[in-house]
């Protein structure tokens, strides 16, 4: 504990509990079966202060303070306030406080669990979507004598690093409510308007008459089709929506009898090829060079156009409804559960209790307060959360300035550690050596990483592409006899960009690739 424990317990008057003594004695940890989380008393990584600490990964965890008085929530200032540092971050858990109104005769805190009623819970929670400030309040109904859990819209998200930080929620008696993050406002609200609190405080004067229902001859359709109308006798529904081109003309220089792809006439069976368990085998196909310098090869057809004559399938135009009647609802009856109310009517706070559900442990709990005075709560906030917030930051700041030194930043290294995996993929194996050259090349220059990561994708894009579409060109214009010897030329011609740079490497890397295997049972 930083700042003087003495002086801070004469300035508050409610709850405060720094965990500068051991709890056992002062806190029950639940019996309930389910909890089988270790709390421990720790200190704060690089600090001699010490909190309440989640000590292991995915397990439940509940513990409990009963306060000496009830906490009454009805007049006056009160503030709920408590430090949280997720060590380890925290990818999918808790790390909120319930706070716990008072239970019947005879309850015994070691049944604590996730049922037990509390008026308040206040805190970070994240997993998957979820990344929210809880606020959420228990209030009775006085017309049901139900509690109803009342959710604050649009909460604060929670910090994303593992520094300490400090949860504030100030209930005013004029009925506002605001929600702090180490000191600065991140949300105000007002408990009885119904834009800030998920369902409203005070429920709706009427609803929807349940035992109302629709006549059935109430007639929701703006538009009907015209009755009177009659399809045109020149309509034809089955007109194609194509046609051949009949004025089409095959190109000069098509060649008919040449085929898209012939063997590779530089191919050669490998020695290693056996038969009778490979199959008989073929050479490896590649694109005809004849059909490179032609307007197309194969079979010539006509191509296809739209057809002037079609029309689709006829349809009587709309008409509006003489008999629309709008869309039916049941009618308003008066609410038996709404009542009117100038303040909320809250429940007295007996208890503080943890129970949550994480995934990661390291989650320390410190300096947990509620008092009757904000000048109180700044005060702590001061003397023992903001210390040590600046040793962390400092300390944030130079590992990664230190990160930066060594080549590779948090990001970095991220990014890196994917293409890694990018390069285990099967389909990628004759590319693996080259992918991992120039990534090793990015780790020695990590300026370059966003050039790396691109180059990467276009091998991935490229090779992806010639696996769903065969690696087919589209028909070459035709060109002067002269370069009709130069093919592979004009194929790399042009190569400029860092993208152009990979596939003329793939394309050579794939050229000096031994043939690949193809038996009968392949075709």
């Amino acid at each position: 504990m930083m700042g003087g424990r003495p002086l801070l317990l004469l300035l508050v008057s409610l709850l405060y509990e720094s965990f500068d003594e051991d709890f056992e004695g002062r806190w029950v940890v639940s019996k309930k079966d389910e909890y089988q989380g270790v709390w421990k008393r720790a200190k704060s990584d690089g600090h001699e202060d010490y909190g309440l600490l989640v000590s292991e990964k995915a397990r439940k965890y509940a513990i409990i303070k009963e306060l000496d008085e009830p906490v009454t929530l009805k007049d006056g200032t009160v503030v709920l306030q408590f430090e949280v540092r997720l060590q380890n971050g925290l990818e999918c858990g808790g790390a909120y406080i319930k706070y716990i109104r008072p239970q019947e005769a005879g309850w015994d805190a070691k049944e604590f669990d996730n049922e037990t009623p509390y008026t308040i819970m206040f805190g970070p929670d994240k997993c998957g979507s979820t990344n929210k400030v809880h606020f959420i309040l228990k209030h009775k109904n006085p017309k049901t004598g139900k509690y109803v859990e009342h959710h604050l819209k649009f909460p604060p998200s929670v910090p994303y690093d593992k520094l300490s930080h400090v949860y504030t929620a100030i209930l005013k008696p004029d009925n506002e409510v605001r929600i702090l993050i180490d000191g600065e406002e991140k949300k105000k609200a007002n408990f009885l308007s119904a834009d800030d609190f998920e369902p409203a405080l005070i429920p709706p004067k009427t609803i929807p008459d349940p035992d109302d229902k629709k006549p059935e001859d109430w007639d929701e359709r703006a538009k009907i089709p015209d009755p009177n109308a009659v399809k045109p006798d020149d309509w034809d529904e089955d007109a194609p929506m194509e046609i051949e081109d009949v004025e089409a003309t095959k190109p000069e220089g098509w060649l008919d009898d040449e085929p898209e792809e012939i063997d590779d006439p530089e191919a050669s069976k490998p020695e290693d090829w056996d038969d009778e368990e490979d199959g008989e085998w073929e050479a490896p196909k590649i694109d005809n060079p004849k059909c490179e310098e032609a307007p197309g090869c194969g079979e010539w057809k006509r191509p296809m156009k739209q057809n002037p004559a079609y029309k689709g399938k006829w349809h009587a135009p709309l008409i509006d409804n003489p008999n629309y009647k709008g869309i039916w609802k049941p009618q308003e009856i008066p609410n038996p559960e709404y009542f009117e109310l100038d303040k909320p009517d809250f429940d007295p706070i007996a208890a503080i209790g943890i129970e949550i559900w994480t995934m990661q442990d390291g989650i320390l709990f410190d300096n947990i307060l509620i008092a009757d005075d904000e000048k109180v709560a700044t005060s702590i906030l001061e003397k023992t959360w903001k210390p040590k917030y600046e040793v962390e930051k400092e300390k944030e700041k130079a590992e990664e300035a230190a990160a930066a030194a060594d080549g590779l930043s948090e990001f970095q290294k991220k990014v890196f550690d994917i293409l890694y995996k990018i390069a285990d993929v099967p389909f990628l194996a004759p590319y693996k050596t080259k992918i991992i050259d120039v990534i090793e090349k990015g780790e020695k220059q990590p300026n370059i990483t966003i050039g790396i990561l691109v180059s990467v994708v276009v091998v991935f894009a490229t090779v992806l592409f010639r696996i769903l579409f065969g690696g087919k060109k589209p028909a070459a214009p035709v060109k002067p006899a002269v370069e009709a010897k130069k093919p592979k030329a004009a194929e790399t011609e042009g190569a400029g960009s860092s993208g152009d740079k990979v596939e003329k490497e793939e394309d050579e890397k794939e050229e000096t690739a031994a043939p690949r295997r193809r038996s009968r049972r392949e075709t």
